[in-house]
């Protein structure tokens, strides 16, 4: 073998082994883009990769048309995952490009850079996690608050800051309302066959039926012991009511710090992956903070609640899209995610 094909074979060793290089790398970003929050952790998104790219789009199969028939839900969660495969991709030295359809569809560009710096909240990713425990009654410092949600804005051109954050303490008007806004979204909810159907079929009632899954609001999220089904189930689908839903709710409020409302003023698939991307960020910098979170989102999910909290609350008429609760909390079970060959779209060949 002459020199000239020595230095072929090296050279295609060398783009061989580039590719695996970045196809191991896609696969980490993926992996950390589906560690993001879904509704009733549905998981509703496909991936798809080319040379240069990961394509993000919705899995509809996993719509949720009950408590989401507009799917807006749906794509707040993937704005949430491609905030995550973007904050990965730092700590990978990827520069991304972003671009969005019309219908959801979001292309990230992918390319090496060592000038890239390494966003610490990527490490915040894996520990995240949506905390449905009752929480420590201890407040949170709205100093503290105030300045994370400056930083979840540092970066972002003034056109992307289309998501505003109102914070609300405990004991303050705008927090009574909103908690009643729960309540009442809670009797809605409970009084709709529909929806507790639909809330049901995504409850995954004991550990041999959630590792079945790999999706839905595992017995463990939720608090429960593990148990035979023909046992738990009867048992949920008997506390499935506005009374009994109220009282739990009521008691988890109450030992909450804050809650967080997230507005916008267009309400539009663009604008929700905007809101995934801005919650995304701000859940990231609260878990590096030690401060847990959980969602409340019935007042925003009800369309005749959400208008009028557009009227009774100080937030410009803006649209209300999610309502958190926040405060100090012991970590619970983590919710489990399907495994990411489960949700990456193959290309069909011609």
């Amino acid at each position: 073998m002459n020199f000239k094909m020595l230095s072929i074979t090296f050279m295609m060793a060398l783009v061989a082994l580039k590719g695996r290089a970045q196809d191991s790398d896609f696969m980490t970003l993926i992996k950390a883009a589906t560690q993001a929050p879904s509704g009733h952790n549905s998981q509703p998104w496909w991936f798809e990769t080319t040379t240069h790219s990961i394509v993000i789009s919705p899995n509809l199969d996993k719509a949720l048309p009950a408590v989401d028939s507009q799917h807006r839900e749906l794509f707040i969660s993937l704005g949430c995952a491609l905030e995550n495969l973007c904050t990965k991709a730092t700590e990978l030295h990827y520069q991304t490009e972003v671009i969005l359809s019309e219908e959801g569809v979001i292309t990230v560009g992918l390319h090496k850079s060592n000038t890239v710096v390494s966003d610490p909240l990527a490490a915040m990713i894996d520990k995240r996690q949506t905390n449905r425990s009752v929480y420590e009654n201890r407040q949170i410092d709205s100093i503290l608050l105030q300045r994370l949600i400056e930083r979840v804005y540092q970066g972002q051109a003034s056109t992307e800051r289309q998501v505003k954050l109102y914070t609300f303490a405990k004991d303050t008007p705008p927090f009574e309302t909103l908690t009643q806004a729960v309540l009442q979204g809670n009797t809605v909810q409970m009084g709709d066959p529909a929806f507790k159907s639909e809330l049901l079929s995504w409850i995954r009632f004991n550990k041999k039926h959630a590792e079945s899954t790999h999706d839905g609001l595992s017995y463990a999220v939720l608090g429960a012991p593990n148990l035979p089904r023909w046992v738990t189930e009867p048992i949920v689908k008997a506390s499935l009511k506005a009374k009994t839903q109220n009282k739990t709710d009521l008691k988890k409020i109450q030992s909450s710090s804050h809650m967080v409302l997230l507005t916008t003023e267009k309400n539009d698939i663009l604008t929700w992956i905007q809101i995934g991307r801005t919650l995304e960020r701000f859940l990231l910098l609260l878990t590096q903070e030690g401060i847990a979170h959980a969602y409340l989102n019935q007042p925003c999910e009800v369309p005749e609640i959400s208008a009028t909290l557009r009227e009774n609350l100080p937030i410009a008429h803006a649209y209300p899209q999610i309502l958190l609760r926040l405060g100090y909390a012991q970590p619970m079970a983590y919710s489990k995610r399907k495994d990411i060959r489960e949700v990456i779209k193959v290309k069909s060949e011609k």
